[in-house]
C-alpha cells in the first residue's frame, strides 16, 4: 500500500513530512476505516511518536477524528479531492455522454484515468450493480487488469509500459487473468492496433467490459471510457457490434467539446 519514499528523501525540495503526513490519510480504506495509533504507525512504517504527531495535526486541521483510542477521516478530507474533480473540466464534460451511453445500451458506464499503476475512476454512471465491489468517483483498480486500463497503457512507449509493470502486483484475479508480462503486452499491442480493449472475466468473474480511449482536439489520450457488462447477458460479439459503437461515437463527441 505505502510508496517507498527513502530514494525520494535524497531530492533537495522533497518534503519528506509532507509525504509521511499524505501516507497517515492513505492508511485509512475501506477495510482499514478505523484505526489505533499502532495500527497507523505499523501501516505507515512510522513510529508511534510520528504517528501521533501526524494524527494530532491532521484532527487540529478537522481532516481526522478520534474517540480518544480510534482514528478514522473526518468528512473535511473530501476537499482534497474535490479540488481535483473541480480543477479537471473533463470530468463535468464527460457526464452527460457516459449517461447517454447508459441509456442507449441499458449498461453502465465509467470513465477513468491513469493515476501510477492504476485507473481511477473519474465518472460513473451505474444502471446495474455487477461487481462484488462498489465502483465510485475515487475508486482505483490495478490497470493491467481492466480494459480502460489496458487502453491507456497502449498509448504509453515500451519503456513505460516496462515500467508499470514492474511496479505493478500481476495478481491473478481469476483463472483467466493475464499475469504474464509478454501475454499483457500481446494484449496492448492489440488494443493499440483495434484502438479498443475487451476484458473477459480477468478482474472478477461474470465481468465483462469494453472501453476506448478519450482524446483531446491535438490527439493526446486523457482518459478512458467503458461498458461494463454480466458475460452472461452480453457476448464479446455483441461487445463489439452493438457497445463499441456507443461508446465511440461518445468518445468523439467528448473530443470535440474538452478545451484544449
Amino acid at each position: 500500500m505505502n510508496q517507498d519514499i527513502s530514494n525520494l528523501s535524497e531530492m533537495k525540495d522533497f518534503v519528506t513530512s509532507l509525504a509521511r503526513g499524505l501516507k497517515v490519510i492513505k492508511a485509512f480504506d475501506s477495510n482499514h476505516s478505523r484505526l489505533t495509533l499502532t495500527e497507523v504507525a505499523k501501516r505507515t512504517d512510522l513510529n508511534r511518536a510520528a504517528a501521533r504527531r501526524f494524527l494530532f495535526t491532521l484532527n487540529a486541521l478537522g481532516h481526522v477524528e478520534s474517540d480518544g483510542k480510534l482514528f478514522w477521516l473526518s468528512p473535511t478530507i473530501l476537499e482534497l479531492g474535490y479540488a481535483y474533480l473541480a480543477s479537471q473540466p473533463i470530468v463535468d464534460t464527460v457526464q452527460p455522454f457516459i449517461e447517454e451511453v447508459s441509456k442507449k445500451t441499458g449498461e453502465s458506464c465509467s470513465v477513468c484515468v491513469l493515476n501510477g499503476t492504476d485507473v481511477v475512476y473519474i465518472a460513473r454512471h451505474l444502471t446495474h450493480h455487477i461487481m462484488s465491489v462498489s465502483l465510485n468517483v475515487g475508486t482505483r483498480l490495478p490497470a493491467f487488469v481492466t480494459s480502460m486500463g489496458r487502453v491507456l497503457m497502449a498509448t504509453k512507449s515500451s519503456y513505460e509500459i516496462d515500467d508499470i509493470l514492474t511496479r505493478s502486483e500481476l495478481k491473478q484475479f481469476t483463472e483467466y487473468t493475464f499475469t504474464e508480462p509478454t501475454k499483457i503486452k500481446e494484449e496492448l499491442e492489440n488494443t493499440r492496433l483495434q484502438g479498443y480493449s475487451i476484458v473477459n472475466q480477468e478482474l472478477e468473474l461474470g465481468l465483462r467490459s469494453i472501453a476506448v480511449p478519450i482524446l483531446t482536439q491535438r490527439g493526446q489520450v486523457v482518459a478512458a471510457i467503458n461498458v461494463s457488462t454480466q458475460a452472461a447477458r452480453i457476448s464479446e460479439e455483441e461487445l463489439i457490434q452493438r457497445i463499441l459503437p456507443s461508446l465511440q461515437s461518445a468518445a468523439k463527441e467528448i473530443c470535440d467539446v474538452l478545451p484544449d
